[in-house]
């Protein structure tokens, strides 16, 4: 199985580019332009995917973390 370091470290790179693509975007750029949208579900999904994938042993040792 993989290292809950290697998921990590994968949450922690999306949530960077998901900065980076979102730095200079308002409301009315994110709604119209389709492939910002979809950079942004990619990252938010590679989230969502990581953080699924976290051992229960992790989860345990910090309960305090959603």
């Amino acid at each position: 199985m993989r290292p809950d370091e290697l998921f990590l470290r994968d949450i922690l790179a999306a949530d960077a580019a998901l900065g980076r693509f979102l730095q200079d975007a308002d409301a009315d750029r994110l709604r119209d332009d389709e492939l910002l949208q979809a950079a942004v579900l990619q990252k938010l999904t590679v989230i969502g995917e990581a953080a699924g994938r976290i051992s229960a042993e992790l989860k345990a040792a910090h309960p305090d973390v959603e």
